[in-house]
Protein backbone atom coordinates (compact mmCIF):
# COMPACT_ATOMS: atom_id res chain seq x y z
CA UNK A 1 0.00 0.00 0.00
CA UNK A 2 1.51 3.32 -1.08
CA UNK A 3 1.78 6.19 1.38
CA UNK A 4 0.16 9.45 0.32
CA UNK A 5 -1.01 12.73 1.86
CA UNK A 6 -4.74 13.43 2.05
CA UNK A 7 -7.25 15.69 3.80
CA UNK A 8 -9.90 14.30 6.17
CA UNK A 9 -12.77 15.96 8.03
CA UNK A 10 -13.68 14.44 11.39
CA UNK A 11 -16.35 15.40 13.87
CA UNK A 12 -15.74 14.95 17.59
CA UNK A 13 -16.41 16.35 21.04
CA UNK A 14 -13.84 17.78 23.41
CA UNK A 15 -13.57 20.03 26.44
CA UNK A 16 -11.75 23.28 25.69
CA UNK A 17 -10.99 25.86 28.36
CA UNK A 18 -11.63 29.20 26.74
CA UNK A 19 -9.73 32.36 27.80
CA UNK A 20 -12.91 33.63 29.46
CA UNK A 21 -13.24 30.44 31.49
CA UNK A 22 -9.57 30.65 32.48
CA UNK A 23 -10.19 34.21 33.64
CA UNK A 24 -13.15 33.13 35.76
CA UNK A 25 -11.09 30.36 37.36
CA UNK A 26 -8.27 32.79 38.16
CA UNK A 27 -10.68 35.30 39.67
CA UNK A 28 -12.11 32.59 41.89
CA UNK A 29 -8.81 31.91 43.65
CA UNK A 30 -7.62 35.53 43.85
CA UNK A 31 -7.69 37.46 47.10
CA UNK A 32 -9.60 40.73 47.29
CA UNK A 33 -6.36 42.72 46.88
CA UNK A 34 -5.40 40.73 43.80
CA UNK A 35 -8.87 41.23 42.36
CA UNK A 36 -8.55 44.98 42.90
CA UNK A 37 -5.25 45.02 41.02
CA UNK A 38 -6.78 42.95 38.21
CA UNK A 39 -9.78 45.31 37.99
CA UNK A 40 -7.47 48.34 37.79
CA UNK A 41 -5.65 46.77 34.86
CA UNK A 42 -8.93 45.98 33.11
CA UNK A 43 -10.20 49.53 33.64
CA UNK A 44 -7.13 50.88 31.88
CA UNK A 45 -7.42 48.39 29.03
CA UNK A 46 -11.17 48.35 28.43
CA UNK A 47 -12.83 51.77 27.84
CA UNK A 48 -16.32 50.33 28.33
CA UNK A 49 -15.69 49.51 32.00
CA UNK A 50 -16.12 51.98 34.82
CA UNK A 51 -16.21 51.83 38.59
CA UNK A 52 -19.53 51.89 40.37
CA UNK A 53 -19.30 54.75 42.82
CA UNK A 54 -22.73 53.96 44.25
CA UNK A 55 -24.49 56.97 42.70
CA UNK A 56 -24.49 56.40 38.94
CA UNK A 57 -26.42 53.56 37.37
CA UNK A 58 -25.13 51.24 34.71
CA UNK A 59 -26.60 53.14 31.73
CA UNK A 60 -25.53 56.61 32.81
CA UNK A 61 -22.24 58.22 32.04
CA UNK A 62 -20.95 60.02 35.15
CA UNK A 63 -20.40 63.72 34.80
CA UNK A 64 -16.82 64.78 35.47
CA UNK A 65 -16.39 66.64 38.73
CA UNK A 66 -13.05 68.21 37.83
CA UNK A 67 -12.14 70.75 35.13
CA UNK A 68 -12.73 69.94 31.50
CA UNK A 69 -9.99 69.25 29.02
CA UNK A 70 -10.16 72.78 27.65
CA UNK A 71 -9.87 74.24 31.15
CA UNK A 72 -6.86 72.01 31.89
CA UNK A 73 -5.14 73.12 28.68
CA UNK A 74 -5.79 76.77 29.47
CA UNK A 75 -4.50 76.26 33.00
CA UNK A 76 -1.36 74.58 31.68
CA UNK A 77 -0.72 77.49 29.27
CA UNK A 78 -1.15 79.97 32.13
CA UNK A 79 1.32 78.01 34.26
CA UNK A 80 3.80 77.95 31.38
CA UNK A 81 3.55 81.74 30.99
CA UNK A 82 4.02 82.17 34.72
CA UNK A 83 7.09 79.93 34.75
CA UNK A 84 8.60 81.77 31.80
CA UNK A 85 8.51 85.11 33.67
CA UNK A 86 9.39 83.65 37.07
CA UNK A 87 13.08 84.43 36.85
CA UNK A 88 12.49 88.04 35.81
CA UNK A 89 10.43 89.23 38.76
CA UNK A 90 11.38 90.26 42.25
CA UNK A 91 10.89 88.02 45.31
CA UNK A 92 7.77 89.92 46.26
CA UNK A 93 6.26 89.40 42.83
CA UNK A 94 7.13 85.66 42.78
CA UNK A 95 4.74 85.04 45.64
CA UNK A 96 1.65 85.94 43.61
CA UNK A 97 2.73 86.44 40.03
CA UNK A 98 1.23 89.98 40.13
CA UNK A 99 2.59 93.41 40.96
CA UNK A 100 4.05 94.00 44.45
CA UNK A 101 1.08 96.12 45.52
CA UNK A 102 -1.21 93.13 45.06
CA UNK A 103 0.69 91.08 47.66
CA UNK A 104 -1.67 92.24 50.42
CA UNK A 105 -4.58 90.55 48.69
CA UNK A 106 -2.84 87.21 48.23
CA UNK A 107 -4.88 85.52 50.95
CA UNK A 108 -8.09 86.04 49.03
CA UNK A 109 -6.59 85.22 45.64
CA UNK A 110 -5.18 81.80 46.34
CA UNK A 111 -7.46 78.80 45.83
CA UNK A 112 -6.75 76.76 48.97
CA UNK A 113 -9.33 74.13 48.06
CA UNK A 114 -6.76 72.33 45.92
CA UNK A 115 -4.07 72.31 48.59
CA UNK A 116 -3.12 68.99 50.15
CA UNK A 117 -3.82 68.14 53.75
CA UNK A 118 -0.14 68.06 54.55
CA UNK A 119 0.61 71.50 53.14
CA UNK A 120 3.63 70.29 51.18
CA UNK A 121 4.58 67.08 49.45
CA UNK A 122 7.70 65.22 48.61
CA UNK A 123 8.28 63.68 45.23
CA UNK A 124 6.60 60.46 46.34
CA UNK A 125 3.45 62.33 47.37
CA UNK A 126 3.98 61.99 51.13
CA UNK A 127 2.58 64.94 53.03
CA UNK A 128 4.15 66.79 55.96
CA UNK A 129 1.63 65.42 58.44
CA UNK A 130 2.22 61.87 57.19
CA UNK A 131 5.95 62.28 57.73
CA UNK A 132 5.39 63.50 61.28
CA UNK A 133 3.01 60.71 62.26
CA UNK A 134 4.78 57.90 60.41
CA UNK A 135 7.12 55.78 62.49
CA UNK A 136 10.80 56.30 61.66
CA UNK A 137 12.37 53.38 59.84
CA UNK A 138 15.72 51.86 60.78
CA UNK A 139 17.28 52.97 57.50
CA UNK A 140 16.20 56.58 58.05
CA UNK A 141 17.52 56.45 61.63
CA UNK A 142 20.92 55.23 60.43
CA UNK A 143 21.05 57.73 57.57
CA UNK A 144 20.44 60.54 60.06
CA UNK A 145 23.44 59.42 62.12
CA UNK A 146 25.53 58.99 58.98
CA UNK A 147 25.20 62.66 58.11
CA UNK A 148 26.81 63.56 61.46
CA UNK A 149 29.49 60.85 61.45
CA UNK A 150 32.21 62.96 59.81
CA UNK A 151 33.11 60.37 57.17
CA UNK A 152 34.76 61.33 53.92
CA UNK A 153 32.66 61.41 50.72
CA UNK A 154 34.00 58.03 49.60
CA UNK A 155 33.35 56.50 53.01
CA UNK A 156 29.85 58.02 53.05
CA UNK A 157 29.04 56.25 49.77
CA UNK A 158 30.24 52.94 51.18
CA UNK A 159 28.25 53.51 54.36
CA UNK A 160 25.13 54.23 52.33
CA UNK A 161 25.47 50.93 50.49
CA UNK A 162 25.97 49.05 53.75
CA UNK A 163 22.96 50.72 55.36
CA UNK A 164 20.81 49.72 52.40
CA UNK A 165 21.87 46.10 53.03
CA UNK A 166 20.67 46.15 56.67
CA UNK A 167 17.36 44.31 57.10
CA UNK A 168 14.48 45.21 59.41
CA UNK A 169 16.00 43.14 62.21
CA UNK A 170 19.21 45.18 62.10
CA UNK A 171 21.49 42.58 60.49
CA UNK A 172 23.79 43.17 57.54
CA UNK A 173 22.70 40.95 54.65
CA UNK A 174 25.66 41.57 52.34
CA UNK A 175 29.26 40.38 52.27
CA UNK A 176 31.85 43.10 52.68
CA UNK A 177 33.96 41.51 49.94
CA UNK A 178 31.05 41.76 47.50
CA UNK A 179 30.47 45.41 48.45
CA UNK A 180 34.17 46.16 47.94
CA UNK A 181 34.17 44.46 44.56
CA UNK A 182 31.02 46.27 43.46
CA UNK A 183 32.34 49.70 44.51
CA UNK A 184 35.90 49.02 43.36
CA UNK A 185 37.53 49.75 46.72
CA UNK A 186 39.63 47.93 49.30
CA UNK A 187 37.92 45.39 51.58
CA UNK A 188 39.76 46.87 54.57
CA UNK A 189 38.10 50.22 53.90
CA UNK A 190 34.67 48.59 53.82
CA UNK A 191 35.41 46.82 57.11
CA UNK A 192 36.48 50.10 58.67
CA UNK A 193 33.29 51.85 57.54
CA UNK A 194 31.25 48.90 58.82
CA UNK A 195 32.90 49.33 62.21
CA UNK A 196 31.70 52.95 62.24
CA UNK A 197 28.12 51.91 61.41
CA UNK A 198 28.21 49.25 64.12
CA UNK A 199 28.81 52.09 66.57
CA UNK A 200 25.53 53.73 65.61
CA UNK A 201 22.33 53.52 67.61
CA UNK A 202 20.76 51.02 68.24
CA UNK A 203 23.69 49.12 69.71
CA UNK A 204 24.34 45.91 67.79
CA UNK A 205 23.07 47.15 64.44
CA UNK A 206 24.76 46.04 61.17
CA UNK A 207 26.02 42.81 62.77
CA UNK A 208 26.50 39.86 60.45
CA UNK A 209 25.19 37.20 62.83
CA UNK A 210 23.71 36.81 66.30
CA UNK A 211 27.10 36.27 67.94
CA UNK A 212 28.51 39.52 66.56
CA UNK A 213 25.34 41.40 67.51
CA UNK A 214 25.57 40.23 71.13
CA UNK A 215 29.31 40.86 71.19
CA UNK A 216 28.84 44.51 70.14
CA UNK A 217 26.26 45.04 72.87
CA UNK A 218 28.49 43.46 75.51
CA UNK A 219 31.45 45.59 74.43
CA UNK A 220 29.27 48.67 74.72
CA UNK A 221 28.48 47.65 78.31
CA UNK A 222 32.18 46.88 78.98
CA UNK A 223 31.21 43.31 79.83
CA UNK A 224 33.01 41.42 77.10
CA UNK A 225 35.67 39.12 78.58
CA UNK A 226 37.16 35.74 77.57
CA UNK A 227 34.60 33.76 79.59
CA UNK A 228 31.58 35.37 77.99
CA UNK A 229 33.33 35.23 74.61
CA UNK A 230 33.50 31.45 75.00
CA UNK A 231 29.80 31.47 75.85
CA UNK A 232 29.00 33.36 72.64
CA UNK A 233 31.13 30.91 70.67
CA UNK A 234 28.90 28.08 71.92
CA UNK A 235 25.42 29.52 71.53
CA UNK A 236 24.05 26.17 70.22
CA UNK A 237 24.93 24.62 73.59
CA UNK A 238 23.14 27.48 75.32
CA UNK A 239 20.06 26.85 73.17
CA UNK A 240 20.18 23.18 74.23
CA UNK A 241 20.73 24.27 77.84
CA UNK A 242 23.77 22.06 78.16
CA UNK A 243 25.08 23.84 81.25
CA UNK A 244 27.66 21.17 82.07
CA UNK A 245 29.49 21.62 78.77
CA UNK A 246 29.23 25.41 79.01
CA UNK A 247 30.81 25.43 82.49
CA UNK A 248 33.71 23.38 81.21
CA UNK A 249 34.26 25.46 78.07
CA UNK A 250 33.94 28.82 79.82
CA UNK A 251 35.98 27.78 82.88
CA UNK A 252 33.51 29.23 85.41
CA UNK A 253 31.41 27.90 88.27
CA UNK A 254 27.63 27.62 88.45
CA UNK A 255 27.07 31.09 89.88
CA UNK A 256 29.21 32.86 87.26
CA UNK A 257 27.55 30.88 84.46
CA UNK A 258 24.11 31.88 85.69
CA UNK A 259 25.15 35.53 85.74
CA UNK A 260 26.58 35.28 82.23
CA UNK A 261 23.42 33.63 80.92
CA UNK A 262 21.33 36.33 82.58
CA UNK A 263 23.42 39.01 80.87
CA UNK A 264 23.01 37.38 77.47
CA UNK A 265 19.27 37.07 78.01
CA UNK A 266 19.12 40.79 78.76
CA UNK A 267 20.54 41.67 75.35
CA UNK A 268 18.54 42.41 72.20
CA UNK A 269 18.95 39.79 69.45
CA UNK A 270 17.12 42.03 66.93
CA UNK A 271 18.15 45.63 67.52
CA UNK A 272 16.20 46.91 64.52
CA UNK A 273 12.86 45.55 65.71
CA UNK A 274 12.12 48.76 67.63
CA UNK A 275 11.89 50.77 64.41
CA UNK A 276 9.11 50.89 61.88
CA UNK A 277 9.34 48.92 58.67
CA UNK A 278 7.15 48.79 55.62
CA UNK A 279 3.51 49.23 56.59
CA UNK A 280 1.76 45.89 56.60
CA UNK A 281 -1.57 45.60 54.86
CA UNK A 282 -4.33 44.56 57.26
CA UNK A 283 -6.37 41.53 56.35
CA UNK A 284 -9.73 42.56 54.91
CA UNK A 285 -12.26 39.77 55.56
CA UNK A 286 -14.31 38.62 52.60
CA UNK A 287 -17.21 37.40 54.73
CA UNK A 288 -18.73 38.56 58.00
CA UNK A 289 -20.25 36.02 60.39
CA UNK A 290 -22.37 37.22 63.30
CA UNK A 291 -24.84 35.66 65.66
CA UNK A 292 -28.48 36.33 64.98
CA UNK A 293 -31.70 35.66 66.83
CA UNK A 294 -32.32 32.18 68.16
CA UNK A 295 -28.66 31.18 68.00
CA UNK A 296 -28.58 31.30 64.20
CA UNK A 297 -25.41 32.43 62.46
CA UNK A 298 -25.80 35.11 59.80
CA UNK A 299 -23.33 35.12 56.89
CA UNK A 300 -22.92 38.14 54.64
CA UNK A 301 -20.34 39.31 52.14
CA UNK A 302 -18.10 42.25 52.95
CA UNK A 303 -19.38 44.88 50.53
CA UNK A 304 -16.22 46.96 50.92
CA UNK A 305 -14.10 44.07 49.64
CA UNK A 306 -16.29 43.44 46.59
CA UNK A 307 -15.21 45.20 43.38
CA UNK A 308 -17.89 47.43 41.88
CA UNK A 309 -17.59 47.45 38.10
CA UNK A 310 -20.19 48.55 35.56
CA UNK A 311 -20.37 48.66 31.79
CA UNK A 312 -20.96 52.09 30.28
CA UNK A 313 -23.86 51.36 27.92
CA UNK A 314 -24.15 54.99 26.77
CA UNK A 315 -20.50 55.18 25.80
CA UNK A 316 -20.77 51.82 24.02
CA UNK A 317 -23.70 53.07 21.94
CA UNK A 318 -21.80 56.22 21.08
CA UNK A 319 -18.59 54.44 20.09
CA UNK A 320 -20.28 51.61 18.19
CA UNK A 321 -22.28 54.14 16.20
CA UNK A 322 -19.11 55.94 15.13
CA UNK A 323 -17.14 52.81 14.23
CA UNK A 324 -16.43 52.68 10.52
CA UNK A 325 -13.74 50.10 9.81
CA UNK A 326 -13.90 46.40 10.57
CA UNK A 327 -10.97 46.77 12.96
CA UNK A 328 -12.80 49.37 15.01
CA UNK A 329 -15.98 47.30 15.12
CA UNK A 330 -14.03 44.20 16.17
CA UNK A 331 -12.30 46.12 18.95
CA UNK A 332 -15.61 47.48 20.30
CA UNK A 333 -17.20 44.04 20.13
CA UNK A 334 -14.27 42.45 21.98
CA UNK A 335 -14.40 45.12 24.67
CA UNK A 336 -18.14 44.56 25.08
CA UNK A 337 -17.71 40.80 25.39
CA UNK A 338 -14.83 41.12 27.85
CA UNK A 339 -16.73 43.64 29.98
CA UNK A 340 -19.86 41.47 30.08
CA UNK A 341 -17.90 38.35 30.95
CA UNK A 342 -15.90 40.13 33.65
CA UNK A 343 -19.03 41.47 35.35
CA UNK A 344 -20.63 38.04 35.17
CA UNK A 345 -17.48 36.36 36.55
CA UNK A 346 -17.27 38.80 39.48
CA UNK A 347 -20.94 38.16 40.32
CA UNK A 348 -20.43 34.40 40.12
CA UNK A 349 -17.31 34.70 42.31
CA UNK A 350 -19.26 36.55 45.01
CA UNK A 351 -22.11 34.02 44.93
CA UNK A 352 -19.70 31.08 45.17
CA UNK A 353 -17.81 32.61 48.11
CA UNK A 354 -21.07 33.20 49.95
CA UNK A 355 -22.29 29.65 49.27
CA UNK A 356 -19.04 28.01 50.43
CA UNK A 357 -18.68 30.17 53.53
CA UNK A 358 -22.30 29.53 54.51
CA UNK A 359 -21.70 25.79 54.38
CA UNK A 360 -18.48 26.14 56.40
CA UNK A 361 -20.34 28.09 59.08
CA UNK A 362 -23.08 25.45 59.12
CA UNK A 363 -20.51 22.68 59.58
CA UNK A 364 -18.45 24.53 62.21
CA UNK A 365 -21.20 26.19 64.25
CA UNK A 366 -19.93 24.43 67.40
CA UNK A 367 -16.56 26.14 67.02
CA UNK A 368 -18.21 29.55 66.75
CA UNK A 369 -20.28 28.86 69.85
CA UNK A 370 -17.86 27.01 72.14
CA UNK A 371 -14.28 27.36 70.87
CA UNK A 372 -11.50 25.52 69.10
CA UNK A 373 -11.93 22.29 71.05
CA UNK A 374 -15.26 21.83 69.32
CA UNK A 375 -13.86 22.24 65.80
CA UNK A 376 -15.16 19.34 63.73
CA UNK A 377 -13.12 17.39 61.17
CA UNK A 378 -13.93 18.76 57.73
CA UNK A 379 -12.61 18.21 54.21
CA UNK A 380 -13.23 19.74 50.80
CA UNK A 381 -15.29 16.78 49.60
CA UNK A 382 -17.88 17.21 52.35
CA UNK A 383 -18.45 20.87 51.51
CA UNK A 384 -18.40 20.22 47.76
CA UNK A 385 -21.07 17.52 48.01
CA UNK A 386 -23.25 19.68 50.24
CA UNK A 387 -23.31 22.65 47.84
CA UNK A 388 -23.16 20.67 44.60
CA UNK A 389 -19.75 21.83 43.39
CA UNK A 390 -16.45 20.21 42.53
CA UNK A 391 -13.70 19.90 45.14
CA UNK A 392 -11.32 21.97 43.01
CA UNK A 393 -13.82 24.84 43.00
CA UNK A 394 -14.11 24.74 46.79
CA UNK A 395 -10.32 24.62 47.06
CA UNK A 396 -9.97 27.73 44.90
CA UNK A 397 -12.65 29.59 46.81
CA UNK A 398 -11.07 28.91 50.20
CA UNK A 399 -7.61 30.11 49.11
CA UNK A 400 -6.70 33.59 50.42
CA UNK A 401 -10.24 34.21 51.68
CA UNK A 402 -10.98 35.22 55.27
CA UNK A 403 -13.98 34.99 57.59
CA UNK A 404 -14.54 37.55 60.33
CA UNK A 405 -16.21 35.75 63.24
CA UNK A 406 -16.89 36.71 66.86
CA UNK A 407 -13.79 34.62 67.72
CA UNK A 408 -11.51 36.46 65.31
CA UNK A 409 -10.56 36.53 61.65
CA UNK A 410 -9.67 33.14 60.19
CA UNK A 411 -8.66 31.96 56.75
CA UNK A 412 -11.19 29.57 55.26
CA UNK A 413 -8.52 26.87 55.12
CA UNK A 414 -8.41 26.95 58.93
CA UNK A 415 -11.78 25.23 59.17
CA UNK A 416 -10.62 22.21 57.15
CA UNK A 417 -8.84 19.82 59.52
CA UNK A 418 -8.11 16.12 59.41
CA UNK A 419 -9.94 13.68 61.66
CA UNK A 420 -8.44 11.84 64.63
CA UNK A 421 -10.36 8.79 65.76
CA UNK A 422 -11.99 8.60 69.16
CA UNK A 423 -10.73 5.95 71.58
CA UNK A 424 -14.29 5.28 72.70
CA UNK A 425 -15.77 4.85 69.23
CA UNK A 426 -17.57 8.19 69.33
CA UNK A 427 -17.32 11.22 67.06
CA UNK A 428 -13.86 11.89 65.64
CA UNK A 429 -11.78 14.85 66.84
CA UNK A 430 -10.27 17.52 64.64
CA UNK A 431 -6.51 17.86 64.44
CA UNK A 432 -6.68 21.54 65.41
CA UNK A 433 -8.69 20.67 68.52
CA UNK A 434 -6.16 18.00 69.51
CA UNK A 435 -3.31 20.49 69.06
CA UNK A 436 -5.11 22.88 71.37
CA UNK A 437 -5.48 20.10 73.98
CA UNK A 438 -1.73 19.37 73.79
CA UNK A 439 -0.92 23.04 74.20
CA UNK A 440 -3.18 23.33 77.23
CA UNK A 441 -1.62 20.26 78.87
CA UNK A 442 1.88 21.70 78.46
CA UNK A 443 0.85 25.17 79.63
CA UNK A 444 -0.25 23.69 82.96
CA UNK A 445 3.29 22.45 83.74
CA UNK A 446 4.41 24.60 86.64
CA UNK A 447 7.05 22.34 88.23
CA UNK A 448 9.68 19.91 87.03
CA UNK A 449 7.61 17.00 88.30
CA UNK A 450 4.62 18.18 86.26
CA UNK A 451 6.40 17.94 82.89
CA UNK A 452 4.61 15.49 80.59
CA UNK A 453 6.52 13.36 78.14
CA UNK A 454 5.01 12.58 74.75
CA UNK A 455 3.98 9.15 76.03
CA UNK A 456 2.30 10.72 79.06
CA UNK A 457 0.42 13.14 76.79
CA UNK A 458 -0.76 10.17 74.71
CA UNK A 459 -2.15 8.50 77.85
CA UNK A 460 -3.87 11.71 78.99
CA UNK A 461 -5.45 12.20 75.57
CA UNK A 462 -6.67 8.60 75.47
CA UNK A 463 -8.28 9.17 78.86
CA UNK A 464 -10.06 12.15 77.30
CA UNK A 465 -11.25 9.98 74.40
CA UNK A 466 -8.62 10.84 71.77
CA UNK A 467 -6.87 7.91 70.07
CA UNK A 468 -3.51 9.28 68.92
CA UNK A 469 -0.01 7.92 68.37
CA UNK A 470 3.08 9.21 70.13
CA UNK A 471 4.77 10.27 66.88
CA UNK A 472 1.68 12.35 66.04
CA UNK A 473 1.93 14.09 69.40
CA UNK A 474 5.62 14.78 68.74
CA UNK A 475 4.79 16.14 65.27
CA UNK A 476 2.10 18.49 66.60
CA UNK A 477 4.35 19.63 69.45
CA UNK A 478 7.23 20.43 67.08
CA UNK A 479 4.85 22.25 64.72
CA UNK A 480 3.82 24.48 67.64
CA UNK A 481 7.54 25.02 68.44
CA UNK A 482 7.20 23.54 71.91
CA UNK A 483 10.44 22.06 73.32
CA UNK A 484 10.71 18.43 74.30
CA UNK A 485 10.07 17.28 77.85
CA UNK A 486 13.82 17.16 78.55
CA UNK A 487 14.28 20.79 77.49
CA UNK A 488 11.21 21.89 79.43
CA UNK A 489 12.58 20.26 82.60
CA UNK A 490 15.86 22.13 82.09
CA UNK A 491 13.94 25.39 81.73
CA UNK A 492 12.11 24.77 85.00
CA UNK A 493 15.41 23.93 86.74
CA UNK A 494 17.03 27.21 85.75
CA UNK A 495 16.56 30.09 88.20
CA UNK A 496 14.42 32.97 87.09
Amino acid sequence: MALSARLEIRQGQGLVITPQLQQAIKLLQMSNLEVEAFIDAELERNPLLQRDEGEADGDATPEPDGPTVAEQVADAEARADLDATHDDVSPGERATGDAPEAAADVGGAVDWSKAGSGGSFDQDGEGFEERLTRELTLSEHLQGQLSASGLSPAETIIAGVLIDAVDDGGYLRAETSEVAERLGCDSALVERVLGVIQGFDPVGVAARDVRECLMIQLKDQNRYDPAIAALLDNLPLLAKRDLTSLRRLCGVDDEDLREMIAEVRGLTPKPGAAFGGEPSSPVAPDVFVREGLGGMWLVELNSDALPRVLMDQRYHAQVSGQSRTDQEKTFVADCLAQASWLIKSLDQRARTILKVSSEIVRQQDAFLAFGVQHLRPLNLKTVAEAIGMHESTVSRVTSNKYLATPRGVFEMKFFFTSAIASSEGGEAHSAEGVRDRIRRLIDTEAREADVHSDDAIVDLLKTAGVDIARRTVAKYREAMRIPSSVDRRRMLKEPA
